[in-house]
């Protein structure tokens, strides 16, 4: 079972948004990271658009993970999102992207932000786990597959 409950707060996570390019996508990720965790919008969005110069981090099958070092954290956050209408992402298998899960980590967290890159990429990479995400009609749903809660209740 994954739970990322330590990654993201209800603020982090939103299921229709709608988005028609990456800056769009970026924007947005920016303006949830400030009213989720308190963090300049205008940094987070430079920090994203940095990243993603150095190469898409779309990684198919409709999924990215927009990722960036942020100086001042203590810890890895996460925000997801699921978009209303795919969008181009240059990813790896063309695919326009709809699934987006996004890791803001401490400036030097080597280690720990690759840890948590691969956790989230193990989750939604096969198919299953990002057709949960789909098929969630709210960001309550899909904070409560994300948190684990699903899992937890039929245990």
């Amino acid at each position: 079972m994954t739970d990322f409950h330590d990654l993201l707060t209800p603020a982090a996570v939103s299921a229709r948004i709608s988005v028609t390019s990456k800056k769009q996508l970026f924007q947005k990720l920016a303006e949830m990271a400030e009213q989720a965790y308190g963090l300049s919008s205008a940094m987070v969005y430079e920090r994203l658009m940095e990243r993603e110069r150095l190469g898409s981090t779309g990684f198919g099958e409709g999924i990215a993970i927009p990722h960036a070092k942020i100086e001042g954290l203590d810890k890895v956050h996460g925000l997801m999102l699921r978009l209303e209408t795919p969008i181009p992402f240059d990813a790896v298998d063309d695919e326009p992207v709809d699934i987006i899960f996004s890791l803001l980590s401490p400036a030097d967290s080597g280690a720990e932000h690759l840890k948590t890159l691969a956790r989230v990429s193990r989750y939604l990479r096969g198919g299953l786990n990002a057709a949960r995400l789909r098929g969630a009609g709210s960001d309550e749903a899909l904070m409560a597959l994300l948190a684990g809660a699903e899992a937890r209740d039929a245990a």
